[in-house]
Order: structure tokens, then sequence, then C-alpha cells
């Protein structure tokens, strides 16, 4: 199969399908505005003009042209590449992209915000949006509630398939906790929570460091590991220095991809304070698959994977009062810390495999190109 992604080769999530793909003996072609070697993979990159990411916030006349130049570009690209199926991530950018090419078979997978949030913030989002879910011949998402969304954006529900991203748990495994690490960060006679998600104001990390004092009164040498960048590093820092915790909290910057699960099975419990997300968070199950009990807020799919009171809490958005509370409970309790753990390495073993995921993917592109045939 000769198939042609568009996607942002910065992100993992785009490093793990057309690395699937490529395993698989497929030929993959990647077309995006970032330049990245991904291992098989074949880069096509698209000029950028004013800033080399688009936001959903606001959007300039720079980057509105350089959002068009891109399509253009794509549209190119695609016309001469003559793949069997085109592969669009990310439905205002990649999906937008490769739809313009007028190609088919199409295939659009949502990510999450830019079905969720982009298209009520922007009136030219929500049309950009709808384009696309109607032109595209499948649609996939990681969630019902994205599911939902396309569905209220005019999608045909029929058209969309729950593909899920997919944890790898051979990769994510509790036997990747490391000593050296844990002395390294320091943690190894504390109580550690983790948090990985970007410095977004989508993901509101400062409810976490909001959280921070009340535990320390109650447990003083607890350690809060904060790996992310992002636009609010600076703000969340100087909350940080307000609270007086900044000597508990490691700022770890970002994390490679190989990092991620040392990190997560070295640590005791693992903290999402999203504002939204799409199905179940690829951290948060990353974080299951590693062995750790899981605190997360009530957005998203997440009561779809974590039973509140059995393999983890869901708590309401902007709550660090009952943060606290929760983490408090957990770091006193290692037994049930043990048994939320264990429960989700199995949920994620069961439910959310990359390998089989990644296969019903396959599956539905090569029936795709023989049903066009």
């Amino acid at each position: 199969m000769k198939i042609c992604f568009v996607a942002n080769a910065e992100s993992i999530h785009t490093e793990r399908w057309v690395s699937f793909f490529v395993k698989n003996g497929h030929e993959v072609h990647l077309v995006s505005h970032i330049g990245r070697n991904i291992e098989g993979v074949i880069f096509h990159k698209l000029i950028t003009i004013g800033k080399s990411k688009i936001t959903t916030e606001q959007i300039r006349f720079v980057d509105l042209l350089s959002f068009f130049i891109r399509a253009i570009q794509t549209r190119r690209i695609i016309r001469k590449l003559k793949p069997e199926i085109v592969h669009g991530h990310n439905v205002i950018l990649g999906g937008f992209y490769g739809s313009l090419s007028r190609f088919h078979p199409m295939v659009v997978t949502a990510w999450g915000t830019d079905v969720l949030i982009a298209p009520n913030v922007s009136v030219f989002l929500k049309k950009i949006a709808k384009y696309v879910l109607k032109n595209a011949d499948l649609l996939t998402c990681d969630g019902l509630n994205t599911k939902d969304a396309m569905v209220n954006l005019g999608a045909s529900s029929e058209k969309v398939s729950i593909i899920y991203f997919g944890i790898d748990t051979k990769k994510n495994h509790p036997s990747q906790r490391d000593e050296q690490l844990r002395e390294k960060l320091n943690i190894e006679n504390s109580k550690s929570l983790i948090s990985i998600r970007s410095f977004n104001p989508v993901y509101n990390v400062e409810t976490l460091i909001s959280a921070i004092p009340t535990v320390l009164s109650e447990i003083p040498d607890a350690k809060f590991i904060i790996a992310g960048t992002g636009p609010g590093e600076m703000d969340l820092k100087e909350l940080a220095s307000q609270l007086k915790v900044e000597k508990n909290i490691i700022f770890t910057g970002s994390l490679g991809a190989d990092d991620i699960p040392k990190y997560l099975a070295s640590a005791d419990l693992y903290v999402s304070t999203s504002l939204s997300d799409s199905g179940l968070a690829a951290s948060t199950g990353e974080a299951m698959a590693c062995g750790l009990p899981v605190i997360v807020t009530d957005v998203g799919g997440n009561d779809e994977w974590i039973n509140d009171g059995e393999s983890g809490y869901i708590i309401p958005v902007k709550s660090p009062e009952i943060l606290a509370e929760k983490i408090i409970g957990l770091f006193k309790n290692q037994e049930l810390m043990n048994s939320f753990g264990n429960l989700n390495r199995k949920i994620i073993e069961e439910r959310q495999d990359y390998y089989k995921e990644m296969e019903k993917m396959e599956q539905i592109c090569l029936k795709l190109i023989q049903d066009r045939k």
C-alpha cells in the first residue's frame, strides 16, 4: 500500500502511526510543515510563512496566508505522488490540507481540540471542520465524546470509526521503573507524583500546582515531577514560587519518547488536570500501562476507562482542594495505590493495545483502497 499521511511530523502520535505502517512493509509518505527524520518514511516539507505553528485562538493574516499556501502545496504533492490513500491528521490542519487535494479515498483522524474546541472559538475554523468532515471518505477518532462532536458538526455517524491511538504495552510497562532515575530526581525516599501534560492553557497545570501546599501540609517530603513545555511555563514557575512550593517541584522540561515510560514507571502517582480531552489522553493511558494509579478530571472519555474509586479518581475541573484530598489519601495508602495501578495495567492491556488498534486501521485502509478499484 502506498499511503500519504498529512500530519505534524513533530508529534509523537504521528511518529507512532507512520512507523507502524512502515514496519508492516508499506510505502509511507509524510507531508508536514515541520521537518523531521522518521526511519523508513519519505518526507515532504511544506513551506512556512509567518508562524510555523498556527493556533486556533488567534489567526493573523500572515498565518492565514501560510495556512492556504500549505494546502496548495499539499495538493500538488499528492497529485504528483499518486498514493493509493491519503490520511490527514487533525481535522483543521492535515485533514483540511488533504481534503483540498480532492483525492479519494481520504481518511481524516480527529485529534480532539480540532473538533471539541476550535470550531467554538472561530466561525472560520468551524466552516473548515464542516467541509473536511463532509468530504472525507472515512473519519476516525479515539473517543465517543469526539465522535459526538464530529456528528454535531455534520459528519455522518456511519462514516466515523473509533480507532484508539493505542498504548504500546511492551514499551510502557511497570518494569521501566528506574532506581537510578529516582535517585537522580531525589525521589527515592519520597512519595512522588508526575504530570506530563504540556503547559498549554487547556491542560490547566496551575490546578495541580495550586493543590501542592495542601498536600505538603500533610506529607512534607512529597515530590512533584512536572514534565512539559509551553506558553504558560513562566507563569507556572512564578505560581510555584508564590506558593513557596518550588523546592518540592521538579520541572524536567519536555521528555523524549524513550524517556516517558521510565519517568512514569519511576513515579508513584499520575495526575492530569486537563480541561478537555478526546477519549483517553495518551499520557493517561501510558501511565496506566506503567501500573500507576491515576487522578484525572471529568473530561473526554475518562469515565469510560477509569472506574472512580476502583482504579483511580475522577474529579471536577479546576478543583485543587479535591485534587489535594485525593493525592493525600493515596499517598497514605500504598495498598490502595498498588490495587489501582494493577487494575489500570490490566485495562490498558485488554482495551487499548497499540498494535491491535493500528492493525484495525491498516485493514480499514486496505478495504477503502479495494472498494475504489
